[in-house]
């Protein structure tokens, strides 16, 4: 054999076990796969940017003010329940009025993720099947264009606290990590909710019905005061994780105190949720494309 030939040999026996198709071997070859899937889709965060974009702009085609129908269904939805419900509950309309605001205001954002992660993999079989695509592409989608809708939002939060003269502070900066943990969380939950409803469709029925219950015994109608003399109810709050979830980021919006309690469990339900959400990625991961 020449020394020509041999290098030539080399490289196609180097190519042969580069592009080998391999057996499972176990959990560090799942975690790494996962891993090289973040990072190429982190790579690819223009497009994420012009598909939620696109999600938006496909969804309220033809509309003449778009997504800002949210804002104003808001809006109504406040203004039709805050005066009934501060006289119900006996409560100051001036302080019911914000925390009812701001309270469904990210419930809707949190409702959104979650049902929406439902669907990340399945409401894109097409693409995820035609295109080898990051799967994170489709999680971070969802997250972000909800996101956006978020923003719409905001203004009515702005006008309400302008109309109930509630003044800014620099303490309402706290809920910026409170906010990013929730994304992170958003991703965590629609990798964990768009693995598992790609496999058994009946769940995302199930989890818009237990996000429906969770609506009305958490405190987003009802501030948590009202239960405090109810020791058969104040269980709601101890066993509920929505609540401290809520409280991390509505407690500084509101300028009310922190609880270094309810922070603690807000990490520990993250821990939880981003624990449960890698493990169970890294093990179904691959089944993805055939469920969906």
């Amino acid at each position: 054999m020449t020394e020509l030939a041999q290098p030539k040999l080399r490289q196609k026996s180097s190519a042969k076990i580069r592009y080998k198709l391999a057996a499972d071997n176990g959990w560090a070859q799942r975690f790494q796969l996962v891993m090289d899937d973040f990072v190429e889709g982190a790579k690819l965060y223009r497009l994420i940017w012009s598909l939620a974009f696109s999600d938006i702009k496909l969804r309220y085609r033809g509309s003449l003010i778009g997504p800002f129908w949210l804002t104003i269904s808001t809006a109504i939805q406040i203004g039709a329940m805050s005066f009934l419900y501060a006289d119900l509950l006996q409560t100051d309309i001036h302080t019911y009025i914000p925390f009812l605001t701001v309270s469904l205001t990210l419930w809707g954002y949190l409702s959104s993720i979650i049902n929406d992660g439902c669907t990340c993999f399945s409401a894109h079989d097409t693409l995820i099947k035609g295109t080898r695509m990051p799967f994170l592409v489709h999680v971070v989608r969802s997250v972000i264009r909800n996101t956006i809708i978020l923003m719409h939002n905001v203004i009515v939060i702005v006008v309400v606290f302008v109309l109930m003269d509630v003044h800014p502070s620099l303490y309402m900066l706290a809920a910026i990590p409170g906010f990013l943990l929730w994304l992170i969380d958003g991703v965590a939950i629609s990798i964990f909710l768009g693995v598992l409803c790609a496999r058994f469709r009946d769940i995302p029925q199930i989890i818009a019905a237990i996000i429906q219950v969770a609506f009305f015994v958490s405190p987003v109608m009802w501030q948590a005061t009202t239960l405090k003399g109810h020791p058969g109810t104040e269980n709601i709050i101890l066993y509920n994780p929505f609540v401290y979830i809520l409280d991390i980021v509505r407690n500084p919006i509101l300028n009310e105190p922190l609880d270094i309690v309810f922070i603690g469990k807000a990490l520990a339900i993250s821990a939880v949720v981003i624990l449960v959400s890698l493990v169970s990625f890294a093990r179904l991961r691959g089944r993805i494309a055939f469920w969906v």
